[in-house]
């Protein structure tokens, strides 16, 4: 009796780890959603940036001027998206352009991802909103210049 009482928590207590746990294909479209971000913003290509972005999208950077005092850029969806159709992202030098996504961490509906894109790094918070994967917070800083 001690045993089954045992082995039902212990069915228990594990159940909701399995429920969370996350699947090659979600690790795909994790990945698959920060590459339309990424790749999106070096062709200039509006619709792959639009694709990965949720409305809400909210992308920062803190900005610290000569006497070291802070402020925060901050940038929406639709100005990151037109920003992309302008094609801005295109002006950067090939060589200089990188691609490398990692994904941090995967909790349920949640991913922390982080892209190298050359010049600057962004740290990606992306959700499983309405079953696909969006990305709703960016807080990248730029590489110092040599």
């Amino acid at each position: 009796m001690r045993l089954t009482i045992l082995a039902a928590c212990g069915t228990l207590l594990l159940a909701p780890l399995s429920a969370r746990a996350q699947s090659a294909a979600d690790s795909a479209a994790i990945r698959a959603t920060a590459l339309d971000y990424i790749e999106g913003w070096f062709q200039g290509n509006g619709d792959r940036m639009e694709r990965a972005l949720h409305s809400h999208l909210a992308k920062r950077r803190v900005a610290t001027d000569s006497t070291g005092r802070s402020r925060l850029i901050e940038m929406t969806a639709l100005e990151l998206v037109q920003g992309t159709r302008a094609a801005y992202g295109t002006h950067i030098p090939a060589a200089e352009r990188r691609t490398d996504v990692t994904i941090l961490d995967i909790y349920g509906n949640a991913a922390s991802v982080r892209v190298n894109a050359g010049q600057w790094v962004d740290y990606i918070h992306v959700a499983k909103w309405s079953g696909r994967w969006v990305i709703v917070n960016v807080l990248w800083e730029n590489r110092p210049t040599p």
